[in-house]
């Protein structure tokens, strides 16, 4: 299985081609509405461009921003697919010199600069996982939280009532259907177990 990561925090970097100068800044991002404030956060009116590119899943996007077409963002998102990054967005600045680069000098530079702005930030592995809806009775809850814990699994939620408790979970997907039938013998069969989402956890 392919290993993907995304950042633990916003980083940046910085370089000059033949006279321009690359400011890219890059960070993780858990929607759209997120990358693109990011990038309104981030981007210099005065520069020559603001290019960008996010990957969040399924859902990409670029932007070159005035540069040729296909000379900017494409070769942003590339360098974030190429690292095996997701729920990344990646912003590259540019201040023009004087100096035109041509369109592969372009793609060299935004490619470079995106690349090299990734590998400046502390990467963490991000774990395939789904949300699971839980409910089991009290006498049951000590063993079903000992047996969740040491699979790994965070408890988003906890609703009590009369009957017993009911947990929203997060459960990485390489165990979550042994954690099925574990939660079934332990509650010999009357806990519920209800798979609601599936998403990639951090």
């Amino acid at each position: 299985m392919t290993v993907t990561y995304t950042l633990l925090e916003a980083c940046t970097y910085q370089e000059d081609v033949r006279k321009s100068r690359f400011l890219g800044w890059a960070a993780p991002v858990a929607s759209i509405d997120e990358a693109m404030a990011f990038f309104a956060a981030h981007s210099v009116v005065d520069a020559t461009h603001n290019c960008w590119a996010y990957r969040i899943g399924p859902l990409y996007r670029f932007n070159d921003d005035g540069e040729p077409g296909g000379t900017a963002g494409r070769p942003i998102l590339q360098a974030i697919e190429g690292q095996g990054f997701d729920n990344v967005a990646v912003l590259v600045v540019r201040w023009f010199g004087g100096v035109k680069l041509g369109a592969g000098g372009l793609v060299r530079a935004y490619s470079a600069c995106a690349a090299n702005t990734l590998r400046q930030g502390k990467r963490q592995e991000v774990i395939p996982a789904m949300q699971v809806r839980c409910r089991c009775l009290y006498t049951d809850l000590a063993r079903v939280q000992a047996r969740l814990a040491q699979a790994g699994v965070r408890t988003l939620d906890e609703q009590f009532d009369a009957e017993g408790v009911q947990l929203r979970l997060d459960v990485p997907l390489a165990v979550a259907s042994e954690l099925a039938v574990a939660v079934a013998d332990i509650s010999r069969g009357q806990a519920l177990w209800q798979p609601l989402t599936e998403q990639a956890r951090k």
